[in-house]
């Protein structure tokens, strides 16, 4: 398993599926749906917001998460894929073992396209963008 490092790709994976839970958000990108023939191994980063603390509540953040993911079994990972964990502030408090399960089920839930992806924006319709006649 390897790092992701590059902005460029931790925006791509931005665009691409994602699951909720209340210490990260998990968003994933199958490599292969670009049109790439990359049969790279599975790739994971890592990332928290400035909303969520200062900078050694944040690195305590990522040091959790990163943990999470070396405990977890990597044949849950789907090859061909990146990952990145988006650190939230309750990552602090939230239970460890809690924390794990919570991943084991975001790789495992069916994950929910971003309204980027899609190419619309939910709860706008094409008519409030025209002017009137």
């Amino acid at each position: 398993m390897d790092r992701l490092r590059q902005r460029a790709d931790f925006l791509a994976v931005a665009n691409g599926a994602r699951v909720n839970s209340p210490a990260f958000v998990l968003q994933s990108l199958d490599r292969k749906s670009l049109g790439r023939d990359d049969s790279g191994p599975v790739r994971i980063g890592f990332t928290v917001t400035k909303k969520n603390g200062n900078a050694p509540e944040r690195n305590r953040i990522r040091r959790r998460l990163r943990e999470l993911v070396k405990r977890l079994d990597p044949t849950s990972m789907q090859p061909h894929h990146d990952y990145v964990l988006v650190g939230r502030k309750d990552a602090l408090s939230r239970d460890f073992a809690t924390m794990l399960d919570d991943l084991r089920i975001a790789f495992t839930k069916p994950a929910r396209h971003t309204a980027k992806a899609r190419g619309h924006r939910p709860g706008h319709a094409a008519a409030t963008s025209r002017k009137p006649d």
